[in-house]
């Protein structure tokens, strides 16, 4: 019996010698991904064992092994796999890479170029429980510090209808609700049409600036080519329509009903269109249907019915699936969103819509948006999911805009004939001191974002865009004549990828010192002028300050086109608010002694 008592003390000392020495390294560290931020629950997989480890709080690991060397096999949801081979005897910092899907949703997104947030100046101005995202003005940079800024391109024209609904009601516009851009889209200026295969055409002017004498403006004007519509491919299209308790007002879903009603009155055979409602009931109301079956289609617009909560990201989800169900190649897939933005059930910040809406559109589906409502309107909500859903946004604050957005505007809204188009713009230090970019002003929160990036929006058939700067000139030592024999103001150029396309093309044009005096310009250039000044004042800009609403008004009436409604409006909309902002102080009584 003495015997195999030894035998088995001395296997059990063997066996704990052998563990301590395969346990006698301990690897050691921490994982990060390119913005220094820790990533936690990595999977860790040891190749000499194959068993998983996870990191921890602040992406800390420690793993116990018997190799002095070994390698780490890691993954982690949204990030490249990634193998390194590591020694136990060094403390181990890894970095992971994003996917470019990942990065895309983590990173806020430009309008435009902005070098500083000097100057920032907190507002709020609260219009019942409607949300704006805050904005902060573009100011004058100097062209030698940097000489070039970049602009996102779009045909998005809700920010002037909405301001009309403001101004109608005979109420102050929320100053965030004032994007310059969106107001100079809603006019389509001077459009002409690119020549040949172009598919754009760039014109470009240098006047006086009517507000600050001694100042400059650079109007430059994109103009992208028209798509006849006996020839444009065949659409698929999804409307998805809020049909919840918010809904249920006659500027809401009724104005809705009655704009889809006139759009599908333009549809052709080869078209489809599904209708997908989330409200009280979320589903499909109507599958695929050719859009010569208008009866059909019709009747199950007229069947709309508000009520129940606000579940937009599960109609997001269906309409999607179901417009990659149907989606047709080389076709015009597109959902059109239609809705008050008052989402209250699922994903509802907008940081979550802008990741929802980025991973849905992948795979060649555009989106509409279409804003309705007062009141509870999230006017910033559906913003981002139009600029991330590849897309364009309108606000409708009556049947005349519905009617302009859907049948007038038909193609520049649901055609796009670029993706991802950006302008940059770089000015001669010889000719310009300073330059200041009019509207597409940034939010607050992209520019407190060291990652953000200048993302390229989607324009659409037979739109002009037009961008607007302020100048300081370089002159010569008497003060008045710019220096001579300077030929170029600056060079411009348009950055596009054809639609679906991921191949970059580019398109320049030089800016010649062409330079006329305001008021020898054509109307068309000095109604632009008009707006940009309208804008200003609504958005309280300090670069204004030296022109008066009486100055505004007589821009208007010399400049505008008294055939066209739109431009008529304008001058009704500029009076109005002058009133609003300017109210007339009552004379006081004179009482005799």
């Amino acid at each position: 019996m003495q015997r195999p008592l030894k035998q088995t003390a001395l296997l059990i000392g063997l066996l704990c010698l052998f563990t301590t020495a395969s346990a006698q390294y301990y690897l050691r560290g921490e994982i990060r991904d390119e913005n220094n931020t820790p990533l936690q629950n990595v999977r860790i997989v040891l190749r000499s064992t194959g068993y998983p480890h996870a990191s921890g709080m602040g992406g800390a690991f420690g793993i116990t092994t018997s190799n002095k060397v070994d390698s780490l096999d890691l993954t982690l949801e949204g990030y490249e796999p990634l193998s390194v081979m590591v020694k136990t005897t060094e403390y181990q910092k890894i970095v992971m890479k994003m996917l470019p899907y990942t990065a895309s949703i983590q990173k806020q997104y430009l309008v435009s170029f902005t070098t500083s947030l000097s100057g920032m100046i907190t507002r709020k101005m609260f219009v019942a429980d409607e949300t704006y995202s805050p904005l902060v003005e573009n100011g004058f940079v100097k062209t030698d510090d940097s000489p070039v800024t970049g602009i996102t391109l779009n045909i998005n024209r809700a920010s002037y209808s909405n301001i009309r609904r403001f101004i109608n009601m005979n109420s102050p516009v929320p100053e965030d609700a004032v994007r310059i851009e969106e107001m100079l889209n809603y006019f389509n200026f001077n459009y002409t049409p690119p020549g040949g295969d172009s598919i754009f055409t760039l014109r470009s002017q240098l006047s006086s600036c009517p507000w600050n004498a001694g100042n400059e403006l650079l109007f430059v004007q994109v103009a992208s080519k028209k798509l006849n519509l006996d020839n444009v491919p065949p659409s698929n299209l999804v409307f998805l329509v809020d049909v919840s308790g918010s809904m249920d007002m006659p500027n809401r879903l009724p104005l809705l009903k009655s704009s889809f009603r006139k759009l599908v009155e333009n549809l052709r055979a080869v078209d489809t269109v599904s209708i997908v409602v989330y409200g009280g009931v979320t589903g499909v109301m109507l599958p695929p249907t050719s859009g010569g079956d208008k009866e059909k289609i019709l009747q199950a617009i007229e069947d709309l019915s508000a009520g129940g909560f606000t579940p937009g990201e599960a109609g997001i989800r269906q309409a999607y699936r179901l417009a990659h169900n149907s989606f047709i190649k080389d076709g015009n897939n597109r959902v059109i969103l239609a809705t008050d933005g008052d989402f209250n059930v699922g994903e509802t910040g907008e940081k979550e819509l802008e990741a929802l809406i980025t991973e849905m559109k992948r795979g060649g589906i555009y989106l509409t948006c279409l804003g309705v409502g007062m009141g509870n309107y999230k006017d910033s909500k559906i913003e981002v999911l139009a600029k991330k859903g590849n897309g364009n946004f309108a606000y409708l604050d009556d049947e005349r805009e519905g009617e302009k957005v859907l049948v007038k505007e038909l193609t520049q809204t649901l055609y796009a004939v670029a993706d991802n188009v950006s302008m940059h713009v770089r000015f001669n230090a010889n000719v310009v001191k300073e330059y200041r970019l009019i509207g597409f002003d940034n939010k607050r929160s992209a520019l407190s974002d060291t990652t953000s990036t200048l993302e390229g929006g989607e324009i659409g058939s037979g739109h002009s865009v037009m961008a607007v700067f302020e100048l300081t000139p370089v002159h010569e030592n008497d003060g008045i004549s710019p220096i001579p024999g300077q030929k170029s103001v600056a060079t411009v150029t348009i950055n596009y990828c054809d639609p679906g396309k991921k191949t970059k093309m580019q398109h320049e044009h030089e800016c010649n010192y062409n330079y006329k005096p305001l008021d020898s310009l054509n109307s068309q250039l000095r109604f632009a002028a008009s707006v940009c000044l309208f804008g200003g004042f609504l958005h309280s800009s300090p670069y204004v300050k030296n022109a008066s609403w009486d100055d505004l008004i007589s821009l208007t009436k010399a400049s505008m086109d008294s055939t066209d409604p739109l431009q008529t409006e304008f001058l009704e909309l500029v009076t109005k608010s002058k009133k609003i902002y300017q109210p007339s102080k009552k004379r006081k009584r004179r009482h005799d002694l």
